[in-house]
């Protein structure tokens, strides 16, 4: 074998083991913060710190590219900068170990460094990291010790230290093959072994951190106050139209959590404390025992574009947020309730709107069971007529009284809008975008939404004529969605379609198009259909 491809060869194999070595560290880091605590792991703790530090309109480009698989993605791209780092970090390494080993120790110093700067991070959590550092950076020392030699120069010593003395090994292609396969053996028992421990880890945080038990064991207790009856006449029952009421496997999740918080009912309490009277701390026994209220209401996320799916409406049963503000006594200064989940995000809602009569409640159900544990369990905020981000707290541990001048919350502190009442919008589910449609009756329906104010209309226009009165559906109350229904002449042709509301004020959405930053997307939404 030549020098030449000697060189390339080792480079190739520095390459794989610095990939072992990463392989190795994060498998080790995943067994150890199964230990300390999931939020531990360097590629949770790195993802979070990412997701605080990515812009806006980044993050909106996430969400409306991705939909709920924004996380999964999230993560997949943070291990694949790792791939690319460790194989470069192993490359270098060849000609300088020093690089190699400082390589390893500045990835685990970063995670460490991202994990102990979470905003519930605990003294241990910088635990993972460091040690998956250690035993990643051994690992890759003993690989290069392996590596095929150079001429004239030890295996174990350094490359650094390599000369040409002479071409003797050059000439022995069989001591090459037989380092390599001495490498290639190690390698693979390596990457077995880090393989092993992230799959241990994994299998050991699911058993612990799992609420499957603590949900199943939730006894819900009836409503003092029940839901309005749903009315004959709110579910159209028309193909292809999204249901009154969402199902939790289908119902929108966007949040910044990169793992679901598994809050377990034993150990809950909630403290509101601030601007009041009296503080209170309530466990989850206590809560259950407070007046419940069971109502539908329409949940919407302000990252929803027009058309969009991040809307849902499902029936929550919870104990009125009103109540318990009236027990605290809030100081008539404070304007905001500062609301904190177990994962450190913090979200602001006005206190005028929570405490204007309308059914904000501090959900435990959603559709007649526990709350899924992706949807807050065992305890969220649900606040009719509010984007999610300023009202909609999932797994809630704090309710702190404070104003708006003193205090922000995750969101403002990125520049969205302080207060952000729900706008006037309409969606049309069917026919579907690029639809291709026989001539006759078609019917063209969807969903329209203006919560605490509801819709009172909606109308359908086909290539920019007339518009023309859809049929409402019945609704339970303001809080909700409304279906509607236009039964169209389809006549040959390409053909757009568009849908615009109107609420309960008098007020129609309005044609001009806004990007959901800062306070809300905005237009009529449209689709194009061929008739044939």
């Amino acid at each position: 074998m030549s020098e030449q491809r000697l060189d390339r060869a080792r480079y190739a194999l520095g390459a794989l083991a610095g990939l072992i070595a990463a392989l190795v560290a994060l498998g080790v880091a995943e067994l150890v913060a199964a230990v300390v605590r999931p939020q531990a792991s360097p590629v949770i703790a790195v993802g979070g710190a990412v997701i605080d530090a990515t812009p806006v309109w980044l993050k909106d480009f996430a969400i409306r590219t991705f939909g709920t698989n924004d996380k999964p993605v999230l993560i997949g791209s943070i291990l694949l900068v790792l791939v690319m780092l460790a194989l470069a970090t192993g490359a270098l390494a060849v000609r300088r170990r020093i690089i190699g080993l400082a390589g390893v120790a500045v990835l685990g110093v970063v995670g460490a460094a991202a994990a102990a700067t979470r905003p519930t991070a605990e003294a241990l959590d910088v635990l993972p990291s460091l040690v998956g550092a250690v035993v990643g950076s051994l690992a890759l020392a003993r690989l290069l010790q392996l590596l095929p030699a150079r001429s004239g120069v030890n295996p174990a010593s350094d490359a650094s230290d390599a000369s040409d003395a002479s071409d003797a090994s050059l000439a022995r292609p069989g001591l090459v093959t037989d380092q390599r396969r001495r490498f290639l053996v190690a390698g693979l028992a390596m990457a077995g072994v880090g393989v092993g421990f992230g799959v241990v880890g994994r299998l050991v945080t699911g058993r612990r951190s799992t609420v499957a038990a603590a949900r199943a064991d939730v006894r819900l207790p009836p409503p003092l106050s029940e839901a309005t009856p749903v009315p004959r006449g709110t579910d159209l029952r028309i193909e292809g139209l999204s249901p009154f009421r969402t199902p939790n496997k289908d119902f929108y999740r966007v949040d910044t959590a990169l793992i679901v918080p598994q809050v377990s009912t034993d150990g809950w309490r909630l403290r509101v404390h601030g601007m009041v009277d009296k503080e209170i701390e309530l466990d989850f026994k206590a809560l259950l025992a407070r007046e419940m209220v069971e109502r539908d209401v329409t949940l919407t996320c302000v990252s929803n574009e027009v058309g969009g799916k991040y809307v849902g409406t499902a029936r929550w049963l919870g104990a009125p947020l009103a109540d318990l503000l009236d027990e605290v006594g809030v100081d008539p200064a404070a304007d905001m309730i500062l609301s904190r989940s177990t994962d450190g995000m913090t979200i602001s809602t006005p206190t005028a709107v929570v405490m204007d009569g309308r059914d904000a409640l501090l959900a435990v159900a959603m559709n007649g069971e526990p709350l899924p544990a992706e949807h807050g369990f065992p305890v969220r905020m649900v606040v009719p007529g509010l984007y999610g981000y300023v009202s909609a707290t999932k797994w809630l541990t704090e309710i702190e009284l404070t104003r708006f001048a003193d205090v922000e919350a995750y969101w403002t502190k990125r520049g969205w809008a302080e207060k952000a009442p729900i706008k006037t919008m309409s969606r049309i589910d069917t026919p579907k975008p690029f639809a291709k449609l026989q001539p006759g009756r078609v019917a063209v329906a969807g969903v329209a939404w203006a919560q605490h104010r509801g819709i009172d209309g909606v109308e359908v226009r086909v290539d920019e004529g007339q518009w023309r009165r859809a049929r409402l559906a019945e609704v339970p109350s303001i809080d909700t969605w409304r279906q509607w229904v236009w039964q169209w002449d389809a006549t040959p042709g390409s053909h757009k379609i568009e849908v615009r509301a109107t609420d309960r004020d008098g007020e129609t959405q309005t044609q001009k198009r806004a990007d959901p930053f800062p306070s809300g997307a905005t237009g009529w939404h449209s689709t194009v259909v061929t008739v044939a």
